[in-house]
């Protein structure tokens, strides 16, 4: 298990005791050790996918510690233990954390910057200690995103087939599938059966096609409803195919999915959703967040 910001503040202070200069990737290295990381852990990622987990925490830890002056940033990506810092190690705390590192003014004043509003006691460490700034963030977008499918599903579900149709040729055609929305529109047929059955192209010069069926449901689609739909794929001499639905598979027609010849892609509601909100189908930006970091390039006098 991952341990969190605070938890990694002492064992990097401590790490950094013998005064030396120390990079923060062999920081982070060394604390994976210390802590038996498996290779897993090392490897996963924040949910925006661009930073380990372990990274991004080993980082703010480091950063904490510099903002109460235990530790100096050196140079880029370097850093050493001050006087301050060997001090609180003689000290032997149990732990550090955001409550400890209060007792100097330095943090105060940093922390200050990012209060919560007022009338707001509630702080940070106290609210969410396993996390770190961009995991709040992220823990909150995730929110976002989850409450945004659901309304999504909930609307699908009470359109039209009409309109559930032109929602998957729509999807479909900005995911780069079956060339232009006149070109799909007309590939699709309709079934009566609140979906759609048809072939579209794989590539603006159809040079393959999908093969593709929809069902807005609310039942769970088993197994038998892949095996016809693996049949009309065949029919079809289609090698590939999409089945979406509004609803979810059942294990066993996952696993038949997966050991077949054909090459059979199953969409559930949940990442219908998703597939929606990513291609800015049918949602709208309300708005948005750029996180920074500093430049130390642009500091960096020659």
């Amino acid at each position: 298990m991952i341990p969190d910001y605070q938890s990694l503040m002492l064992p990097l202070l401590q790490y950094a005791a013998d005064g030396e200069e120390h990079s923060l990737r062999e920081s982070i290295d060394a604390l994976s050790e210390s802590f038996h990381l498996s290779e897993n852990d090392r490897m996963q990622l924040l949910p925006s996918g661009r930073q380990p987990v372990m990274d991004n925490r080993v980082g703010w830890a480091r950063t904490y510690l510099a903002k109460a002056g235990l530790l100096e940033v050196t140079r880029r990506g370097h850093f050493r233990i001050t006087d301050r810092g060997r001090d609180v190690l003689r000290e032997k705390p149990e732990s550090i954390n955001v409550r400890y590192l209060e007792r100097f003014p330095e943090f105060v004043s940093f922390r200050q910057l990012s209060r919560q509003p007022e009338g707001d006691d509630s702080k940070e460490g106290e609210e969410s200690p396993n996390a770190t700034p961009e995991e709040l963030l992220e823990q909150s977008y995730e929110k976002l995103r989850e409450a945004l499918a659901a309304e999504i599903l909930s609307r699908v579900m009470n359109a039209s087939p009409a309109f559930f149709e032109r929602l998957v040729v729509e999807l479909l055609v900005r995911m780069g599938y079956g060339g232009s929305l006149q070109d799909a529109g007309r590939a699709i047929g309709k079934s009566g059966d609140d979906g759609i059955d048809g072939i579209i192209k794989e590539d603006r010069l159809g040079l393959d096609v999908i093969f593709v069926q929809a069902k807005r449901w609310q039942a769970t689609v088993g197994r038998p409803e892949i095996q016809k739909f693996v049949g009309a794929l065949q029919g079809q001499r289609a090698r590939k195919g999409v089945f979406i639905t509004t609803s979810g598979f059942s294990a066993d027609a996952r696993e038949y999915a997966s050991r077949i010849d054909s090459k059979v892609v199953l969409i559930d509601g949940p990442q219908l959703a998703q597939f929606m909100m990513d291609f800015d189908l049918g949602v709208t930006p309300v708005a948005s967040y750029q996180v920074k970091r500093l430049d130390s390039d642009y500091f960096a006098e020659e």
